[in-house]
């Protein structure tokens, strides 16, 4: 068993050339498919717990850390995923990088980043539309509406929107690209509305107490923001469906995550002047925000914008969750199955419909907090990873075609790893350096998923001795 056994850079851009899945998506479409990944749960939603608990009026610093250290990673990986276009993303970079051990660990960091995700803005969606609900007079049962750790049951909003969203993604990239570019409009909109409602209502005096628990939790909170960029890296899996890959893909991940930075810092500011940040600690603390100033319609708008958002959200990370994987199966470290496209849609429906039921589990019975805390956590391992892999590339590959080129790589991207080491920690370790549940649950999951590779390895050398 050779734990080590790398692909060659062009056997990986010949597979994704030659990979079946259709090229339907411009520049445009990615800049639209980057914002449903990226903006959702994070500014409807992690904004006012962010500020709440840990940052107070300075989570716009939050965010601008955050934000910064993404675009870091962002001009790394828009450099890989021009010069290895493949749906395989971090997975395929590592293959070729780091060896065949390493692309399986990396696939399931990506599992954790991308499923916990999906599960966690689905109880976000649940509930916004329990929120929306509730003030029309309807009420959903507690153990219907709440996971177990939260005093439910199950939630079965947020088991809905994942099928439902799986099922749009079964149909092929087409008609997902449809919903997504209008569901896109509808959060843009909604979030321009709340800017427009509450910029009135602005309130210097809710500043006076600028960082009021120091800039270490700032920190802490812009580690908990990751979560709100981590949709960026998805873009890079639809390498293999973009109509001009060398050229979209810097447009549609550099574009859309400056968008959505600014986006961020906006209404952050906005929300924290307009109410006192300890104020926002709720499930829709934009929503709520107007509605303390009694701007009613603009609270409702609001609320719709986020459902909008967060189901974009959920569909993009299952569409490049589904991809990846669909390239882990052809690269046979999964069963074969699994790389089967749909005879009729194009679309990897294995992997599709594999994900839409774990996902659909978890966002009814696990909790909320852990899980976008994990996922935050994955995406840091993920943007560590991306920054080594570039600059080893420049040294390994010193002539290979690079469509768009990082600048100034050995400067930005040790400063993303340092950055994203940093953040990773306040995760992992607590105040008094005693490790954290979330830090062990990592920790845990590599030993599984290690041994779950030996064990793969060993099936799969039995099988070819067999033949």
């Amino acid at each position: 068993m050779n734990f080590l056994k790398k692909k060659s850079f062009e056997s990986v851009k010949e597979a994704g050339n030659s990979s079946g899945l259709d090229k339907t998506l411009s520049a445009f479409d990615l800049v639209l498919l980057g914002l449903g990944a990226i903006v959702g749960t994070g500014v409807f939603t992690l904004t006012g717990l962010v500020a709440a608990q840990y940052s107070g009026p300075a989570v716009t610093l939050s965010y601008l850390i955050a934000g910064c250290t993404c675009i870091f990673v962002a001009l790394a990986y828009t450099e890989l995923a021009t010069m290895l276009p493949t749906s395989g993303s971090i997975y395929t970079y590592s293959y070729v990088a780091f060896g065949e051990v390493f692309a399986w660990l990396i696939g399931s960091v990506i599992i954790i980043e991308l499923s916990f995700a999906s599960a966690a803005v689905a109880g976000s969606w649940s509930a916004y539309v329990q929120g929306i609900l509730d003030s029309a007079g309807y009420h959903l049962p507690e153990h219907l509406g709440k996971s177990p750790f939260e005093g439910g049951v199950f939630n079965i909003p947020a088991l809905v929107i994942v099928i439902f969203v799986g099922f749009m993604l079964y149909l092929g990239t087409k008609d997902s690209k449809r919903l997504n570019n209008v569901l896109v409009f509808i959060k843009m909109a909604a979030i321009f509305a709340f800017m427009i409602f509450a910029a009135p209502h602005f309130d210097a005096t809710n500043w006076e107490n600028f960082i009021p628990n120091g800039f270490d939790d700032v920190l802490i909170g812009s580690s908990i923001l990751f979560f709100a960029f981590t949709g960026f890296g998805v873009l890079a899996s639809a390498a293999e469906e973009c109509k001009n890959p060398k050229r979209d893909l810097m447009v549609g991940i550099i574009g859309s995550l400056i968008l959505a930075t600014v986006v961020y810092m906006i209404v952050g500011a906005l929300a924290t002047g307009i109410i006192p940040y300890y104020e926002l600690n709720n499930a829709q603390p934009l929503a709520h925000a107007l509605k303390f100033n009694n701007s009613n319609i603009g609270s409702a708008i609001v609320a719709t914008g986020g459902i909008a958002g967060m189901t974009t959200v959920i569909m993009m990370n299952i569409y490049g969750q589904s991809r990846i994987f669909y390239v882990i199966a052809r690269d046979g470290l999964l069963p074969k199955f699994m790389a089967k496209l749909h005879h009729k849609y194009d679309s990897p429906y294995v992997t599709i419909v594999i994900f839409t039921t774990v996902i659909a589990f978890m966002a009814a019975f696990c909790p909320y907090s852990i899980l976008a805390q994990l996922s935050s956590m994955a995406a840091l391992l993920d943007y560590v990873g991306v920054a080594l892999i570039v600059m080893l590339f420049r040294l390994r590959l010193p002539n290979a075609e690079r469509p768009f080129k990082c600048p100034a790589v050995f400067l930005i991207a040790p400063v993303a790893i340092v950055a994203s080491v940093w953040l990773l920690f306040k995760q992992i370790l607590g105040k008094d350096g005693s490790l954290l549940l979330t830090g062990q649950i990592i920790i845990y999951w590599f030993i599984v998923m290690f041994i779950l590779y030996i064990i793969n390895m060993v099936i799969s050398k039995r099988r070819y001795d067999q033949k």
